[in-house]
């Protein structure tokens, strides 16, 4: 249905253009793919949590711009006519106009979004995007991002054998990925508070199901800084609500490296942590969140930081960010020089090598390892496995051991293996209230067959 839904459109589009010549034998496909693109971010956008807005890049230069990172099947001319014309018919709606400043050389994509017309026959839809969107297994996922004008950028690289080895990992991990089935279970009169959830919070992007491969994205214009894994659906999900991600509807276990920054710093200058988190001794085991926040932008910043990031806010212990900063520096007086040295980048690096150590090793017996920085997700029958993976990678890569905790897991009423206390009826209608995610595991089973 989709199909034609992009045909339909496609004639209809035609058919207000008032052209005298039909488009070229090059031309025409061009159109066709430029106008399945827009309805396929449509579509995507209208099955998030909570629905989104769409972007789309109106400068002509965009499209002649590094081929690296930007689908070379777009182009300027075909995506303008596409867009125009479904504007036009009343289908879709700006809702941000963007811009471009050619002297600063930075600007703002313009949003859009479907109009009811559209938004309901988007819905109506057989399927899910996220199971009829087959990801691109041979679209860029090695990124390089500088700083470029003030502003961090992608950057053109050449490849080297260590890039199409990132390259040719991140592939296997998807393969692996893809054979199996992430999902969030999650009643669907939960779906709202979460959408809401999502929606207070600038830092989270709408969870996109579809979005089941990551991109590694180093910084500095180095393949020795940052590399960190994105762009994972999962990685949105706020942290409370990732005890009910499910894998293949069975339920799943999170072990987080414990302190990683701070642990990998002293270990790699020989210095001793000791006992004491090194969060909590800050505030006497209060404001964590904050202190874990100031410390990374600490080590990220190669300036010292006089100004607070935006993120964080030390009105939160009733303190001002001088006083933050000064206390951070003092509870870690051994590796203070470390401070506002650029060093996070680094750091990030060390840990995306530990991160693709992890994934490689469980994709390997085709069991994908979901990262969340310094975490993993994984089918809760491989939790003693996943910690001594994360533990052994990390001494292969540092030569020492650390920590690793495992987060809270909660019964799950996919599993197979129920309380005894919970009845027939109860599990019967438990599937009706969880029919959203029952529909989207049963869709992808019965496409498997």
């Amino acid at each position: 249905m989709f199909e034609e839904l992009i045909l339909e459109i496609t004639k209809m589009i035609e058919g207000v253009e008032g052209r005298k010549r039909s488009r070229t034998p090059d031309e025409q496909p061009r159109f066709q793919y430029a106008i399945r693109y827009i309805l396929t971010d449509l579509w995507k956008a209208s099955h998030s949590i909570p629905m989104s807005e769409c972007s789309i890049n109106r400068r002509s230069g965009y499209y002649s711009e590094n081929p690296r990172y930007r689908d070379v099947s777009l182009t300027y001319k075909q995506v303008r006519a596409a867009f125009e014309g479904l504007q036009s018919l009343g289908l879709i709606e700006i809702t941000k106009e963007g811009h471009f400043d050619h002297v600063r050389l930075e600007g703002t994509l313009t949003r859009y979004v479907a109009r009811d017309e559209l938004q309901e026959r988007l819905q109506q839809l057989e399927g899910n995007p996220a199971l009829s969107i087959k990801p691109d297994l041979d679209a860029e996922t090695i990124i390089l991002r500088n700083m470029v004008e003030g502003h961090k950028k992608a950057v053109a690289y050449d490849d080297t054998p260590k890039t199409d080895e990132y390259r040719e990992n991140l592939k296997t991990i998807h393969k692996c990925f893809l054979k199996h089935w992430a999902d969030l279970e999650i009643k669907d009169n939960e779906v709202a508070a979460l959408a809401e959830r999502i929606n207070r919070h600038e830092d989270k992007l709408p969870i996109d199901f579809s979005s089941r491969t990551l991109v590694r994205i180093f910084s500095n214009g180095s393949f020795k800084e940052g590399g960190r894994f994105y762009r994972g659906w999962w990685q949105n999900v706020p942290s409370e609500y990732r005890k009910y991600i499910t894998l293949d509807m069975k339920k799943t276990c999170e072990y987080d490296f414990s302190q990683l920054n701070p642990h990998m710093l002293y270990f790699a200058y020989n210095k001793e942590l000791g006992s004491e988190d090194a969060y909590d001794r800050v505030f006497d085991g209060e404001h964590r969140d904050l202190v874990k926040a100031a410390f990374n932008a600490m080590l990220q910043a190669n300036t010292p930081l006089t100004s607070c990031p935006n993120d964080i806010n030390p009105s939160l212990a009733d303190i001002s960010w001088k006083e933050l900063r000064e206390r951070v520096i003092a509870a870690h007086k051994p590796i203070e020089h470390l401070f506002f040295s650029g060093e996070g980048n680094k750091l990030q690096f060390e840990d995306s090598c530990i991160a693709e150590s992890v994934m490689l090793q469980f994709a390997a017996i085709d069991a994908p390892a979901l990262p969340v920085h310094d975490s993993f997700i994984m089918h809760h029958g491989y939790g003693g496995e996943l910690e001594e993976a994360m533990r052994r990678a990390f001494h292969e890569r540092r030569g020492s051991d650390i920590p690793v905790k495992q987060e809270v897991i909660t019964w799950s009423v996919s599993d197979n293996s129920p309380p005894k206390s919970v009845s027939v009826d109860e599990i019967l209608e438990s599937d009706a209230e969880y029919s959203q995610w029952n529909a989207r595991n049963e869709a992808w089973f019965a496409q498997r067959k």
